[in-house]
């Protein structure tokens, strides 16, 4: 099996409020939470990840949360010194921070810079002071807007904003000026994806009124790429939007089954090598993690992905990209052969959902992209 690409997957677990719609491993900073102790936990972890990695060079970090931009430049820059002092890192790496308006303050995005961050993914949702509120959000339009121009001014040219839709009460035109809001500040990238009632959320358990329905979603759809189209925006996922040459790599990299070393509370890691892919994953729970590097304790044993879960794993991220997967990736990172995956997927072609190209090339049809979920299931009968 030909080895993919590897990246780097950092988990800063704490946020100043848990949003409602929120199923991510986040918990509630209160007044000091031990940041400190927290990355001293990261740099141990490190040191175990260090000969996973062995020779392989790492071509993308992604510090995700919970709220990274809790932690301080200095923390940051401690951080990224101890990755580079333990692993062999790309010269051209995208190293991107997730961050959020309401805790940004003036003058950090330069300290993230010169710390080692070169990418930025801010958590702006929308422009509707009413819709942040409604989502549980501490930061209003205005701090969107004066943290863009401080990522600008401490010299950032790639940076994505994430926004929402088929938010409460949306329409059509809502979710326009939300769109027209994020492109008048020049971002590099927009992730642009729906609200979700996620299990062992709040919104799950009480559902906010005045949700749009399906046609109206579809709508909000259809407008919205539209507009970002016309704006210089490509689709290349179901949700990310980016101007010419700024696709995420450290996304990219999972949606295309790459290989990715996990460190932090609750984070997953995949690996493959001569014997096929495995899985890991670190404790969840803050405290119990950086008791377990403090400890010595075994965490994040691999566990070997079976032959017959590697098909599904594999198209529920792949098939996510406009541009689909070429036959020989999918071959060389889940070591089962064309005719495997021919034969697979021979119902999804029949009923008109996927096609293969003449250079080999799966990718969704039109039909196939528009009814993600159900081309998907036409291989859960194999996991």
């Amino acid at each position: 099996m030909k080895l993919p690409p590897l990246s780097l997957y950092v988990h800063l677990p704490w946020c100043v409020r848990k949003c409602p719609y929120c199923d991510f491993n986040s918990h509630t900073a209160g007044d000091s939470p031990p940041t400190n102790r927290y990355i001293d936990a990261l740099v141990t972890d490190l040191d175990r990840e260090g000969p996973r990695a062995s020779d392989r060079t790492i071509e993308t970090i992604f510090l995700g949360g919970g709220t990274p931009s809790l932690f301080t430049p200095g923390q940051i820059e401690r951080l990224l010194t101890a990755v580079r002092a333990r692993l062999n890192v790309a010269a051209d790496i995208e190293v991107t921070m997730e961050a959020n308006p309401g805790t940004v303050e003036s003058g950090s995005p330069a300290g993230y810079r010169e710390a080692g961050v070169n990418r930025l993914s801010i958590g702006a949702q929308s422009f509707d002071d009413g819709a942040l509120r409604r989502l549980g959000r501490i930061h209003s339009s205005a701090d969107i807007h004066r943290t863009v121009d401080a990522v600008k001014a401490a010299g950032f040219d790639n940076f994505n904003l994430d926004l929402m839709h088929a938010l409460p009460a949306q329409t059509v035109a809502t979710a326009e000026s939300d769109l027209r809001a994020a492109i008048s500040l020049e971002p590099t990238h927009i992730s642009w994806y729906q609200l979700t009632l996620e299990p062992n959320t709040v919104f799950h358990a009480r559902p906010p009124e005045d949700l749009p329905d399906e046609g109206l979603v579809g709508d909000i759809q259809e407008a919205g790429g539209a507009l970002l189209q016309k704006a210089g925006f490509e689709q290349y996922e179901v949700s990310a939007w980016a101007r010419g040459g700024r696709r995420c790599r450290h996304n990219v990299n999972y949606w295309l089954f790459g290989d990715y070393l996990a460190v932090g509370a609750g984070a997953h890691g995949k690996l493959s090598d001569a014997h096929g892919v495995s899985r890991y994953r670190k404790p969840a729970n803050p405290l119990q993690y950086m008791l377990s590097m403090e400890e010595q304790s075994v965490c994040g044993q691999l566990e070997p992905v079976a032959c017959d879960e590697l098909l599904f794993e594999f198209m529920l991220n792949a098939l996510r990209l406009a541009d689909g997967f070429p036959e020989l990736v999918f071959s060389e990172r889940t070591g089962l052969s064309a005719a495997v995956l021919e034969e697979e997927a021979s119902g999804a072609v029949a009923k008109g959902l996927l096609r293969r190209d003449a250079d080999a090339t799966w990718r969704p049809t039109e039909l196939g992209w528009r009814f993600l979920n159900d081309l998907q299931a036409e291989f859960l009968r194999n996991f």
